[in-house]
């Protein structure tokens, strides 16, 4: 249960839990979980030394990965539905032994650089084709090449390397169904082993060989997932849009008798549980429902219900789930999807496909591929199965910008007087741009070092196998092989630099109640000595959040600002760069750091999330709120945008809290707000989970895009998610 405010009430599923799922959930890894394991690190040492004499740099990588995959001892805890597990045995003094070796070589290796993952592959192929199929397709291309020219002899050497990874891939396939296959011989007779079987049975047929029904296309789902993360040691793959995919064979399965909702059901939440037993907190991984296709038709279906029904059975961090709205989302999924906020649950947030898709548009996909996009992690957009894109690389600190104009540096950093004496607010916005401006291009020159070391000495060829149009290309996807190659630079306190610009427009330039060096001053010592003169800048000019124009229109300068810089440069690989107003936990960790600003914040106290207000500056209520954000256009931010809403119980009173948040919701996306995300929560349950952490370790919040547990947060996160306004 995310929080006390569901107790007692009736479910909104109306599938229940089976107990097989309760007694898998019970066994389900909470919290941290290590990553990667000692098991993992073994086996890619032991790849990497036997590929020592290898000439290409690629088909060392992907020996290392062939080792992990094939090498991984197979988990299958009882009960499995869905198999895939970690295995977190401790090394013998042998293999310690072995491993210490091996990391004093490691540091001389070539660094990779850069974002990984972050992405959706081609899951559908492999559904499709199987890994039988890639190899017959990888076969053909290598048919035509002749390796007496040069470029030939450079893809063969990539599709070599394709092929280790495969037959690294089909080798974890056999050694999970040689393990059911054991269990099922020890269990005997009996239902434990009838069930030890069907999954061996299962791993006879995917992933080498295309899925004939709904189970099999869901593990051959998962184990790709698994593999992905596990055998190129990285990561936060997303499974794209499984009501898409999985729904023709689970049509074909109702259609034919071999399977009924809570059977499926019971499939869907042992898969949603896996991603709990994969991932580190603070991280996010997950999924998104509904939505358009490329032909305008809404694709929302009965497995959309049922992997929302599966947020109330789970009741964890992972996955994050999103549904992409539009006018013609059905209602109910909407109603569904603002219950499960109601009753405390952190997901699923809202996503505005309109809005994202034009921003795909615009940034050159075809109408069909800008409906198939998946948030990378957290809110970052990137096309689903042709995607090497680099999400919030970096993150960049919007109101640092003003602070630098007026001289006051990082926390920790030497102090600085005035830069400039702008003669009035025109020039200080002008100063403000050229200083984001110099930040930009630096970031741009860094993130394309880092794509550059790749196209060097990177390689990821079993991610490649699956990322359109690496194999026609007959390149990596670190290669240049992949369709999309995008970069995308987060900006974090948007709100913080609006407000500040305003408070400087009041109290400086029009009414002159303080001097800029006076203000810098003040800025420089954390306001010591001048409370009065915070609570003026703090209270005393419009912030950003309340429907006031006066406001709204400089945070709409800014990023037209970010949106113009950005696009002047291009990546290594030829893509663009695509911005977003995305925070993660940054607002908290760069805010840390981060001298007092004008808006009246203090010194060290988190940054505002995402695209929204700061924290307790929405005076005039969620609606107030949404206007302003949506004052300005969002599709561009392609790098995503986050806002968060926090709801009192109190709020029940009067009307139901899951209408109010429909409302907002369908307000918001009517307004073209990109994304929303809504906690449920006050502050009182906050202080007492701070105060008894071991009473409230299932408590979930949503953060600056994804969800975690409230007691694991940092301090300074916790005050940030406490200090949110809380809409009555």
């Amino acid at each position: 249960m995310p929080n006390d405010s569901v107790a007692g009430l009736e479910p909104i599923s109306d599938v229940h839990p089976t107990r097989r799922f309760l007694k898998l959930k019970r066994r389900c890894a909470r919290g941290d979980v290590p990553y990667p394991t000692p098991e993992m690190c073994l086996l890619e040492a032991r790849g990497m030394t036997g590929a020592s004499g290898e000439t290409w740099w690629i088909i060392r990588r992907a020996r290392a990965a062939a080792s992990i995959l094939s090498g991984m001892t197979p988990v299958i805890i009882p009960d499995e539905l869905v198999a895939g597990r970690l295995c977190r045995r401790k090394l013998t003094k042998a293999e310690k032994k072995e491993l210490d070796a091996w990391r004093k070589v490691a540091p001389h290796m070539p660094p990779v650089h850069g974002q990984r993952a972050h992405q959706t592959v081609d899951i559908e192929k492999l559904l499709r084709e199987g890994v039988s199929g890639i190899r017959d397709e990888i076969g053909n291309y290598r048919a035509a090449l002749d390796l007496s020219v040069p470029a030939d002899m450079e893809k063969d050497t990539f599709y070599r390397a394709c092929l280790i990874t495969l037959d690294g891939f089909s080798k974890l396939a056999a050694n999970y169904r040689a393990k059911a296959a054991g269990l099922a011989s020890a269990a005997g007779s009996g239902i434990a082993a009838e069930r030890y079987r069907e999954l061996a049975e299962i791993f006879a047929q995917v992933p080498d060989l295309p899925a004939r029904n709904f189970r099999e296309a869901l593990q051959a789902t998962w184990l790709l997932t698994f593999a992905l993360c596990a055998g190129q040691m990285m990561l936060l793959f997303q499974t794209g849009r499984p009501d898409r995919y999985l729904w023709p064979y689970y049509q074909r399965d109702v259609a034919e008798g071999r399977i009924n909702r809570k059977q499926a059901q019971e499939l869907i939440d042992a898969f949603c549980l896996q991603f709990n037993d994969l991932t580190p907190r603070g991280l996010a991984v997950g999924f998104m429902l509904s939505g358009e296709d490329g032909y305008g038709n809404e694709v929302s279906n009965e497995l959309t219900h049922l992997f929302l029904n599966s947020i109330e059975h789970v009741g964890m961090a992972y996955p994050g789930i999103g549904i992409c709205w539009s006018d013609r989302t059905p209602e109910d999924v909407v109603q569904k999807g603002c219950r499960l906020l109601s009753r405390g649950f952190t997901h699923p947030a809202f996503f505005n496909d309109g809005v994202i898709s034009k921003g795909m548009r615009a940034a050159g996909l075809t109408e069909h591929e800008s409906r198939l996009y998946i948030n990378s992690t957290c809110v970052e957009i990137t096309p689903i199965a042709s995607s090497n894109v680099y999400v919030a690389s970096p993150y960049i600190n919007l109101p640092q910008c003003l602070n630098d104009v007026l001289g006051v540096p990082l926390s920790g950093s030497e102090n600085a007087s005035v830069n400039e004496q702008p003669s009035d607010f025109n020039e200080l916005k002008s100063l403000c741009r050229a200083r984001l401006a110099e930040i930009i291009r630096n970031s741009a020159i860094d993130q394309n070092a880092a794509m550059m070391t790749r196209d060097r000495h990177g390689g990821f060829p079993f991610q490649s196998c699956f990322v359109n149009d690496c194999l026609a290309r007959g390149r990596d996807i670190d290669y240049g092989g992949a369709r999309h190659n995008w970069i995308e630079p987060s900006f974090v306190g948007l709100a913080n630099l609006a407000d500040s610009l305003a408070a400087v427009k009041r109290f400086v330039f029009e009414e002159k109640t303080v001097s800029l060096a006076a203000l810098a001053d003040a800025l420089r010592s954390n306001f010591k000595g001048n409370e009065q003169l915070r609570q003026m800048f703090l209270k005393g000019a419009p912030k950003y959040g309340n429907d006031d124009p006066s406001v709204d229109d400089l945070a709409g300068e800014v990023t037209d600002w970010i949106v113009e810089e950005c696009r002047k440069y291009r990546t290594w690989l030829g893509g663009r760069y695509h911005p977003g107003l995305f925070c993660w936990i940054m607002h908290e960790r760069l805010g840390s750091a981060t001298a007092a600003t004008a808006d009246g914040r203090r010194a060290g106290f988190p940054l505002a999330d995402g695209c929204g207000p700061a924290q307790g500056r929405e005076l005039h209520g969620p609606t107030a709120a949404a206007r302003s954000v949506t004052s300005w256009e969002h599709s561009p931010m392609l790098g995503g945008m986050a806002l968060n809403l926090k709801f009192g119980k109190s709020s029940i009173r009067g009307r139901e809290l899951s209408d109010i948040i429909f409302d907002v919701v369908q307000s918001y996306m009517r307004l073209g707000g990109f994304q929303v995300q809504v906690n449920v929560v006050d502050r009182e349950t906050l202080l007492k989970a701070r105060e008894k952490p071991e009473e409230y370790r299932d408590l979930v919040v949503r953060i600056g895009g994804y969800s975690d547990y409230f007691v694991n947060l940092p301090e300074g996160m916790q005050e940030e998610v406490i200090a949110r306004t809380e809409h009555e």
